[in-house]
């Protein structure tokens, strides 16, 4: 695995290290697998920051800058991306195509539930 350092603005990450969008700090559940592993399991990951073009999470499997990878996340879906570094148990990636942030943020909301009859008492 290569231990890169996301704050080092050097040649070894896939965008030279730098950042253009600005990033919401969350803790959100997401998967990441590899491009092309259909039949592999996803990894679970926490992401800690997500902005349009791409995000940070917490991640201990094996990987290296460039790997074309697919990211689903909650209330956006699945989205394909590269990663741009790794190191010290976390993970960044690129996404090849625009994000909207606050969608991942929308609470889970259930779909109501007619509420039943009224009860009547039995005496």
């Amino acid at each position: 695995m290569a231990d890169i350092d996301p704050l080092n603005t050097s040649a070894n990450s896939v965008d030279g290290g730098r950042r253009s969008a600005a990033r919401d700090s969350l803790f959100l559940s997401a998967t990441i697998r590899r491009r092309g592993d259909t039949g592999e399991e996803p990894s679970p990951v926490r992401v800690r920051n997500l902005s349009a073009d791409g995000m940070m999470a917490d991640y201990h499997d094996a990987s290296v800058p460039g790997d074309a990878v697919v990211v689903t996340l909650r209330g956006i879906g699945s989205v394909p991306g590269k990663v741009a570094w790794v190191g010290q148990g976390r993970i960044g990636i690129a996404f090849d195509v625009e994000v909207d942030p606050k969608l991942a943020r929308k609470p889970v909301t259930a779909t109501p539930r007619p509420l039943p009859p009224p009860l009547r008492p039995i005496f």
